[in-house]
């Protein structure tokens, strides 16, 4: 957003509104939710955590050179790291009980 907002070009060209806008609000979500400990929000940004590890680890058989594997490898255990923690504060935030039908 902030790349966006100043100008940034990406390969000559500017990304548009519809390319910065829906991973910004997806990131925002889950920042408020989680700031509020919701248990989706969590389970959320975890499913984003292991998308981000799959495609890193992809791209790490692609790699080319040294830059390449150094960036994808930093960024898996980056990446499973916080995953790792946040199974730890899912268990701590508990998921919440269903209501019985009412009627």
């Amino acid at each position: 957003v902030i790349g966006f907002a100043a100008g940034l070009e990406i390969d000559g060209s500017t990304p548009s509104v519809a390319q910065v806008a829906p991973p910004a609000v997806l990131m925002l979500v889950a920042a408020l939710g989680m700031w509020y400990a919701r248990y989706w929000a969590v389970l959320g940004f975890q499913v984003v955590l292991v998308f981000l590890i799959l495609i890193m680890s992809a791209l790490l058989l692609r790699a080319g050179n040294v830059l390449g594997v150094v960036v994808a490898v930093v960024v898996i255990v980056a990446a499973g790291t916080l995953f790792w923690f946040l199974v730890k504060s899912l268990a701590r935030i508990q998921m919440p009980e269903r209501r019985p039908p009412r009627g």
